[in-house]
């Protein structure tokens, strides 16, 4: 095991030399040269290691090499050559039992980034995991494969999270969450910020340009995954990882970039989703082709859980009536307008239908319950967010109950703030049915420290009845599932802007197996 520390620092002198370059392409195999016996200026591991997306027989397991992650050409400080990068997995974290190992090669098309595919491992087991290059050995990662199929559990425990912005505060509830006893990790978006921001807290973004090129993400995501706490989480459990809109930019739709305009902007989610796959631990099947990538996919955990995790960016259709938050915009009713898409649409209805599990999870990116934000009888709503496209969530709804899908839990990030809300089959009427329920999880940083309450949640609980508790600190979302119960436990920090905050549960909210909607808030 590796005695170098899961970060190295950042090297600030680095700041003003930053900045963006062309866009390379993926390549399915590379031309470049193997490096026989490669010798490294720095750790090439100073980005740590990961896992992903649990099966019952295996996982993946990520790392990148990367000696110099702030190198303003984008490559990590890493020659023009493939990398042959061994790895093992133990069922012990001394490595006494290496159950299994393997060779991948570290391409510079793929930034150096190694996905092991990890297959003919024991379900529901706990695993340790590391890699090798040269003399280079990297840090150990825990992983835990997901139960064998219809394997009945007693309990299973997950946390989701959402906008760790960089430069609006530290990644402590991260470090809080590598403490927790968990099965998993959700992540729903925002992972990085696209923009220039620089903040007040000694965290300024790298390169200190909005990015644009693939050698900007590059360096982005370099010093994200350099910050320790983000390494430690990553290092503690599996996650679950899906975009939102700002690994490419704020509020885009399908081809059409958050200004509207279009310009280039498929070359820059090419570049995007690059990035993306370069630094996550994602299956091949996701790989990006071009600015097109797999991301909506199926995770069941025995006959307790299934997650089913939606892209909600690529296939949308452009925002209602300009963006922003529009009231009487008619065009967000029309239900030929698609979120989705038709093909994810069908695809999500059609596993609910199917689902042989207890609980039925949709991992989801922007929320889904309305939210209306404005007092009294005038009604002003966001379009960017389900209820500008309120004709497809009133389809996609009755598609849930017309199939009599049981136990329809929906977990959401994106909007900083934490919110437990029923789903209606008619918003407008409390009395209508409920379908399932939502959890809207708060940012990890995005927003700075936040507080308790805020006046947008003052009008939210009193226009929405269907929103049951409501919070704007920072923190995650841990949800215990059991055969009876699904308890979600809103974990928030004291503060972000300074590091060492507290953790502390400001909430339990309660959902009981067959009965939708939510039975009991405990707040603390």
């Amino acid at each position: 095991m590796s005695d170098r520390p899961a970060g190295v620092p950042l090297d600030r002198r680095r700041f003003l030399s930053l900045a963006g370059g062309g866009t390379a392409a993926i390549a399915g195999f590379s031309g470049a040269s193997a490096w026989g016996s490669p010798r490294f200026g720095d750790h090439p591991f100073s980005l740590g290691v990961a896992s992903g997306d649990p099966t019952p027989d295996g996982v993946v397991l990520w790392t990148r090499l990367a000696p110099d992650p702030l190198a303003a050409d984008g490559r990590g400080g890493m020659p023009d050559q493939t990398v042959a990068v061994q790895w093992q997995i133990a069922s012990d974290p001394r490595f006494r039992d290496v159950v299994h190992g393997g060779v991948e090669r570290a391409t510079p098309e793929l930034g150096h980034s190694v996905h092991a595919e990890v297959s003919g491992l024991e379900p529901d087991r706990e695993y340790w995991y590391r890699f090798r290059v040269g003399r280079e050995i990297s840090d150990v990662g825990r992983t835990r494969t997901a139960p064998a199929a219809g394997a009945a559990l007693s309990s299973l425990t997950f946390a989701f999270a959402s906008c760790q912005n960089y430069p609006d505060g530290h990644f402590t509830a991260l470090r809080h969450m590598a403490e927790e006893d968990l099965n998993l990790v959700v992540h729903l978006g925002d992972y990085i910020y696209e923009g220039s921001a620089q903040g007040r807290i000694g965290r300024g973004h790298l390169p200190a340009v909005e990015c644009f090129s693939l050698e900007d993400y590059r360096i982005r995501y370099g010093q994200y995954k350099s910050d320790p706490d983000l390494q430690a989480c990553h290092a503690a459990f599996p996650w679950v990882v899906v975009l939102d809109d700002h690994e490419v930019d704020n509020n885009w739709a399908n081809d059409i970039d958050g200004h509207d305009n279009g310009d280039g902007f498929l070359d820059r989610r090419t570049a995007a989703f690059q990035a993306y796959y370069e630094n996550l631990p994602l299956r091949r099947a996701s790989m990006p082709s071009g600015p097109d990538m797999q991301l909506y996919r199926r995770l069941t955990y025995g006959s307790l859980a299934r997650f089913n995790v939606v892209d909600t960016r690529q296939y949308r259709d452009n925002q209602a009536c300009g963006d922003g938050r529009q009231i009487d915009c008619d065009d967000r009713l029309d239900p030929g307008r698609t979120m989705l898409g038709a093909e994810q649409e069908s695809w999500l209805l059609d596993g609910l239908a199917e689902s042989p599990a207890t609980w039925n999870v949709m991992a989801n990116q922007i929320f889904m319950m309305q939210a209306d934000h404005e007092d009294g009888p005038v009604q002003a709503f966001g379009m960017d967010t389900w209820d500008g496209y309120a004709g497809a969530r009133s389809r996609l709804l009755s598609g849930v109950r017309e199939r009599d899908v049981r136990n329809f839990v929906v977990v959401t990030g994106d909007a900083h703030r934490s919110v437990a809300s029923e789903l209606k089959a008619d918003f407008d009427d409390p009395d209508s049915a409920t379908v399932g329920t939502e959890f809207l999880g708060t940012s990890l940083s995005s927003g700075g420290d936040g507080r308790d309450m805020d006046d947008l949640g003052h009008t939210w609980l009193a226009e929405n009845p269907h929103m049951k508790f409501h919070n704007v600190q920072r923190g995650y979302a841990r949800c215990e599932l059991t055969p009876g119960e699904w308890r979600t436990d809103y974990r928030v920090v004291d503060r972000v802007t300074e590091p060492g905050g507290a953790v502390s549960t400001r909430a339990s909210v309660y959902v009981e197996a067959g009965r939708p909607g939510i039975q009991q808030v405990e707040e603390n």
